[in-house]
């Protein structure tokens, strides 16, 4: 695809374990990720007496240790006074636990990202992967790839630290006061169930977490957790939201890749990215098809397992926003696999 011509203010970012200020009282960090997506973005709020931090990196040892490096380095002198995590993903909430701990605070986060994240890393019996392996049948997997839907269930505890067992809760249109500026919760939806952005209008900054994202896509998919669910409406419907409550010259501050100023355009390069996948997985069902076939219109590079699952994931969130509409029906054959086809 073409991108849209966006500022970046900031073109190089902060090395590991040092800081960067990209507005007043507004410091970037930058954490590196065990995944082909290699980092992630983490925010400190100068907030008087303390700091307030903004997600905290995936729950492993080297960003536990590099936050041990900050807080002798150039967060030291003042405590977190308050952590806040956009959604529960592991990089994002995988050290609330003993960040919480060591500065005997709450993890400020919506109750749905906190509940989910609390669910999924006390989730691993049979029976969770059991319905793993269901849902992925019923998406068109073969032996060999439920066979690896098998052995990774039940991954996300192994990149988290335990969670807290209390939040204090932050709700849509909820204003923090941080440092003596007000911000402003943004909830939005699609990519995770109550993803929480920040909004300061004195400053004019947007963190967005990953609910927008200058150069790819947020995954937004259908689990099988809730197999029904139509992640996409909500996700395209939280693009129009945030143009519409948002100013179109607002810094951006995302989770991955580099701050940037044109939130309008990106929110309507994401909207007609959405549409043309749509178009491609209408067509695909011309014909009766599966899941997995679908999937294979959409993506025609080679994906390993893992990718397919998350390939998986949005192949059905766009064959269901299309069964939302109308324009497709979903069956199932004899074995229960799901078959889609025009309407």
């Amino acid at each position: 695809m073409t991108y849209v011509q966006l500022d970046h203010p900031f073109p190089a970012p902060p090395d590991i374990a040092a800081v960067q200020q990209v507005a007043p009282g507004v410091l970037w960090i930058r954490m590196p990720l065990p995944f082909a997506l290699d980092h992630i973005n983490l925010w400190a709020l100068d907030d008087g007496n303390g700091w307030t931090i903004v997600d905290t990196g995936v729950g492993d040892d080297e960003t536990m240790a590099h936050w041990h490096s900050l807080f002798a380095g150039a967060l030291a002198g003042k405590p977190v006074t308050r952590l806040i995590c956009t959604h529960f993903h592991p990089d994002h909430m995988g050290l609330a636990g003993p960040l919480t701990q060591r500065f005997g605070i709450r993890l400020t986060a919506t109750v749905g990202e906190w509940t989910y994240g609390r669910m999924l890393m006390l989730e691993g019996g049979a029976d969770y992967i059991d319905n793993q392996v269901d849902h992925y049948r019923r998406c068109g997997y073969g032996p060999d790839l439920l066979e690896g839907v098998r052995e990774r269930s039940g991954g996300y505890g192994d990149r988290i630290k335990p969670l807290p067992t209390n939040v204090s809760a932050i709700s849509h249109g909820d204003c923090l006061t941080i440092g003596g500026r007000q911000w402003q919760v943004f909830v939005g939806r699609g990519h995770s169930p109550e993803h929480a952005c920040l909004y300061c209008a004195e400053l004019n900054v947007l963190i967005s977490g990953d609910q927008i994202l200058p150069r790819i896509s947020p995954v937004v998919g259908v689990w099988p957790q809730e197999p029904d669910s139509e992640p996409l409406g909500q996700f395209l419907d939280s693009l129009k939201r945030l143009k519409q409550s948002f100013p179109a010259d607002c810094l951006v501050l995302p989770s991955h890749r580099l701050p940037f100023r044109g939130l309008h355009e990106r929110a309507d390069e994401l909207l007609a990215h959405h549409d043309e996948r749509l178009e491609r997985a209408f067509a695909a069902c011309a014909k009766p098809s599966t899941a997995l076939a679908v999937l294979r219109a959409l993506f025609q590079r080679p994906l390993d397992p893992h990718q397919t699952g998350f390939a998986a994931g949005e192949t059905v969130a766009h064959l269901n926003h299309l069964i939302a509409q109308g324009r497709l029906v979903r069956t199932e054959d004899a074995d229960g696999v799901w078959i889609y086809q025009t309407a």
